[in-house]
């Protein structure tokens, strides 16, 4: 069992991709722990393609069961449809834009403008990079069931709903 949590920044996908992993005891990983290279401050230097890819690779296949939070969209079809399900959580650009500034100081004492103006044009896509259109377009192309789920929900009540859908398969 393996299931991927995607969604813009600030839609909840790590959040609840930990609870799905604790309740499941499942291995973790967030794909921009692999995405980026540890460097201080974070989030300034990316991890070349192949190395990343072999990185998860090696985390989806080590375990039954591995849940990742995060985009993989670009990472190869390999592992783009390695998962038994995705879960595509969206939330409103406020919300989200409320909770990284909130992240963003807890973890690094300061709010990257930069990153929060290209976190809050996700919807629109007026940037490069991860945007509504592209990741609906990318959810079209997946092998495995979709399960869309609002991040604006608890998170017990929406990892009750990943659950149910492992179960019983994904209403969408």
């Amino acid at each position: 069992m393996r299931i991927l949590v995607t969604g813009a920044s600030g839609s909840g996908t790590t959040t609840l991709g930990r609870a799905v992993a604790v309740t499941l005891d499942a291995g973790f990983v967030d794909a921009d722990d692999l995405f980026w290279l540890p460097t201080d401050p974070p989030f300034k230097e990316k991890r070349d393609a192949t190395e990343r890819a072999a990185l998860l690779r090696e985390r989806l296949y080590s375990t039954r069961r591995f849940v990742v939070s995060g985009s993989i969209d670009g990472w190869g079809v390999d592992l783009e449809d390695a998962f038994s399900l995705v879960v595509f959580l969206h939330a409103p650009a406020a919300l989200r834009v409320d909770r990284l500034r909130v992240r963003e100081l807890r973890q690094l004492g300061r709010v990257d403008e930069a990153f929060i103006a290209w976190a809050a044009q996700y919807d629109v896509g007026d940037m490069p990079g991860r945007s509504l259109a592209r990741q609906l377009a990318w959810l079209e192309l997946r092998a495995c069931p979709v399960l869309r789920l609002s991040g604006t929900e608890s998170v017990d009540a929406l990892r009750s709903a990943v659950l149910a859908a492992i179960l019983t398969g994904p209403a969408s």
